[in-house]
């Protein structure tokens, strides 16, 4: 998260206000745009168990279709 400069409030922000697209029953992104950044969309890697997991965090991040 600090090579991305992305903070906790910012990952709080993105699970709560962010858009989900799931990958499958344990797994999912969500993805956010933040006004005052240039390397747009931040996303987060989730998985759903017991808690929510964050995987990890990403900056210019798109959603790649799979064939």
């Amino acid at each position: 998260m600090a090579e991305r400069r992305v903070t906790v409030q910012m990952v709080a922000e993105l699970i709560e206000t962010g858009d989900m697209i799931q990958k499958n029953e344990r797994n999912s992104w969500i993805s956010k745009a933040f006004s005052d950044r240039d390397d747009n969309l931040i996303c987060t890697a989730v998985a759903f168990e017991a808690a929510l997991v964050v995987k990890t965090v990403m900056h210019n991040w798109q959603l790649m279709e799979t064939p």
